[in-house]
């Protein structure tokens, strides 16, 4: 059984995704081990700032703790999980199992993933699995909140009332491809997408206008704390698809505190976001502390 602390907490995003309030999701990695102190320290400090907050599961194919597990403990601490579900790791037998599990521990808000490529990962000798991608994964989280399992039977203890999102890239080097596999995302069930890393917001605009805007869907734009020039040319080697431009590099090697200057970036991203899209994302690498000064600086106020 949950209790009552935990009960209320369920659902306030699905609710601010209703109303059409300006949302903040934040990004967390579990723990590399048994020890989830780190990670309860970090989501403290984005109690009344965040609506939610994600839990990564084996984000680049890098091991952390089940990210069902982790939700659970977030959901404890009275911080609502976005529950991220790849099906690098899985098949359908496991990723119906965990959906079920999710549910009744009290997580509602999953994302879906097809998951990174185990060989950009730290066990590249590991056999993945990929028995479904995300807009299987997504059809599939729809037919058990119907009462149906993966093979149309039902659900004889109970139908789920999961809250599925799923991930999109509006700097897709394919307008055509986006645009097919949002349209997908869309007709299999998702409710919400957060984005890839922007940092072209020209493109992340007319994303907005030419393909999203007819939907009606919450599309939160992926902020990224970029520490210094050294991270950004990081970024651009260890994650797929993202390409931080030169000027933000310059802007971060010239400044006499890279750390500073880039939470200065990241507001400035996020005060564009607010003109374009209904809410960020924001990703901190181990320093999601600094999350909550980042949208002091960007004039988002805490969450009532």
């Amino acid at each position: 059984m949950q209790d009552s602390h935990s009960t209320s907490a369920l659902n306030n995003f699905r609710k601010a995704v209703v109303a059409g309030d300006f949302l903040v999701t934040a990004e967390v990695s579990p723990p590399k081990g048994g020890d989830p102190t780190h990670m309860i320290e970090m989501t403290a400090t984005l109690k009344g700032r965040v609506h939610a907050v994600n839990i990564t599961d084996g984000s680049r194919a890098v091991l952390g703790m089940s990210s069902l597990a982790a939700s659970v403990i977030l959901l404890q601490q009275g911080i609502e999980p976005i529950c991220q579900m790849a099906c690098r790791d899985r098949n359908r037998i496991g990723l119906q199992a965990d959906l079920m599990g999710a549910h009744a521990l009290g997580i509602r808000n999953i994302l879906a993933l097809t998951g990174d490529p185990v060989k950009a990962g730290d066990h590249p000798d590991a056999k993945p699995v990929f028995d479904l991608e995300s807009i299987r994964l997504l059809r599939l989280i729809r037919n058990m909140n119907e009462g149906f399992n993966f093979n149309q039977k039902p659900l004889k203890d109970g139908t789920l009332d999961l809250f599925p999102g799923a991930a999109v890239d509006p700097q897709s080097k394919s307008w055509s491809g986006l645009q097919s596999r949002f349209e997908k995302k869309i007709e299999a069930g998702a409710q919400f997408f957060q984005s890839q890393l922007i940092t072209d917001f020209e493109k992340l605009e007319k994303f907005m206008d030419q393909i999203a805007s007819r939907y009606n869907k919450p599309i939160l734009a992926g902020i990224f704390l970029l520490k210094s020039a050294k991270n950004a040319q990081f970024i651009n080697k260890a994650v797929p698809g993202v390409n931080i431009p030169d000027h933000i590099i310059d802007r971060l090697e010239k400044a006499k505190q890279p750390l500073a200057e880039g939470m200065k970036i990241a507001a400035e991203q996020i005060q564009n976001a607010k003109s374009i899209c209904q809410g960020v994302h924001i990703m901190a690498v181990k320093r999601e502390d600094l999350i909550a000064p980042i949208l002091d600086l960007a004039g988002v106020k805490a969450i009532e």
